[in-house]
């Protein structure tokens, strides 16, 4: 073996020593390989791309840089690497500039290895070097295409010295120019940052015992971190009760909220289907736009028009009016129920002048004039009167003893417990001793002692 194949050989077996199969990867039929660079961004260093509300975004992580070589027979004692270097998110110039520094890299090291310090200045320095500053400008290769067409045909740089200027057939691009780029950067910063998460260990703030990232679920919003197993059985209590707006953050009073996608991974599919029908019909229920079919075989979401009170569900093509759930009825005002109505008149007491106006478009001003009446009358009764144990009539107690006799049936009954009176003796209810109302014939009644005697029975009432 010569002495540049043996030292591509111990170079070659340093590197998948340094770095796992994730970052270096050896060519099966050659001298060669290829090698994945992520870079090591500050902290808080944001992207964003032009013309996106100019919205930034914090990410951890960038796509790796990817640097495929092949080792040529004299190297390194005369020829450097063959290489190509593939970038989702430097433009080719940048790609050309780097190309052009690790040929620097190389002549400064003629003869020597250089993998390693191309692959060091790549993870350490490439940001400086490019003068790479947060937040960095994303710019597709769609809109980098029509840049430089624009400047090549009419722009500050005349063709001929840009056709002058081939770009470095190292330098790839990988990003489909028809494909947005931003969303595919942050997937990637979050699948890293998962990955990250998984490795550490984490104490649950529930059961306060310590587990690996992969069994426990951050919060986005507020960071806080539980195992898998004890929010897996909380959000399901939750989901079983109805309260799919309440899986917050089990921190008191910490107002994050786990999103559809944690909450999949951590109950089955028949309480994810729950789940996810309960959030849309609370969602819905918000819309000032959306009402359901009032028949119960059908409850369907209907969109309702601006400025109309009638809906038509698509389901069962039921028309109804959208304010009393009932058969659509035109310009005709709603009409109310016995219940509806005892309960219109506090409504529309309480109500403010625009909540008055609704309440008297829908029903009609004789409908809620007659509920307030019905109303205060149905209150002076409750207040002054009692109902007839026999037939239910209401009786006012003026002035007398507490034995009443009905005006609609005539029976004698106790105002006091309303229990039915004998005519035969309808004081002995006041006389037995064991009786409820025993000596209170004149509880509650003031009795003149000038008076030498009392009422007979048939001047009672």
């Amino acid at each position: 073996m010569s002495e540049d194949q043996e030292a591509q050989e111990d170079e070659l077996l340093a590197l998948a020593s340094i770095y796992d199969e994730e970052e270096f990867r050896r060519a099966e039929c050659a001298q060669g390989g290829e090698i994945q660079i992520c870079l090591e961004l500050p902290q808080d260093f944001k992207i964003y791309v032009k013309g996106d509300k100019q919205s930034e975004y914090s990410v951890s992580f960038l796509p790796p840089l990817v640097l495929n070589f092949e080792l040529p027979p004299d190297y390194p004692s005369t020829s450097p690497p063959s290489y190509t270097l593939s970038s989702k998110w430097l433009s080719r110039a940048q790609l050309t500039a780097v190309c052009r520094r690790l040929d620097e890299l190389w002549q400064e090291n003629q003869g020597c290895v250089v993998l390693f310090s191309w692959i060091q200045f790549l993870k350490e320095d490439l940001l400086g070097f490019l003068g790479i500053q947060s937040p960095l400008e994303i710019v597709s290769e769609r809109k980098r295409t029509e840049v430089g067409a624009k400047t090549a045909a009419g722009g500050s740089v005349p063709a001929e010295k840009a056709r002058k200027k081939p770009p470095d057939l190292r330098a790839v691009v990988e990003m489909d120019p028809r494909t947005d780029i931003l969303p595919q950067l942050l997937d990637f910063d979050e699948a890293q940052q998962q990955r990250v998460f998984d490795s550490k260990v984490f104490c649950c703030g529930i059961c306060f015992s310590e587990k690996l990232g992969s069994s426990c679920m951050c919060f986005k919003e507020c960071k806080h971190v539980y195992c898998k197993a004890c929010l897996s059985e909380y959000f399901q209590i939750q989901i079983r009760d109805g309260n799919v707006q309440c899986l917050n953050c089990p921190e008191p009073k910490c107002p994050s909220v786990a999103t559809p996608s944690q909450v999949k991974l951590l109950v089955d599919e028949e309480l994810f289907a729950r789940y996810d029908r309960l959030l849309l019909q609370s969602t819905l229920d918000l819309m000032a736009d959306v009402v359901y079919c009032p028949r119960k075989m059908c409850q369907t979401a209907v969109m309702v028009e601006p400025d109309t009170t009638m809906g038509i569900c698509p389901s069962c093509q039921y028309a109804f009016c959208t304010l009393c759930k009932r058969g659509y009825h035109g310009l005709s005002h709603c009409r109310a129920t016995a219940d509806e109505l005892r309960s219109l008149r506090d409504e529309y007491v309480s109500a403010t002048d625009e909540a008055k106006k609704f309440l008297e478009q829908r029903y009609g001003k004789r409908v809620i004039q007659k509920a307030v009446e019905e109303s205060f009358s149905r209150d002076w009764l409750d207040q002054n009167c009692k109902g007839c144990p026999r037939c239910g009539t209401n009786i006012q107690k003026v002035d007398g003893c507490n034995k009443m006799t009905c005006t609609s049936c005539k029976q004698y009954f106790c105002w006091l417990c309303l229990s039915l009176l004998t005519r035969v003796n309808p004081y002995s209810h006041f006389n037995n001793s064991s009786s409820p109302c025993y000596n209170q014939l004149f509880q509650g009644v003031d009795i003149d002692e000038d008076e030498d005697a009392f009422w007979s029975d048939e001047d009672e009432e």
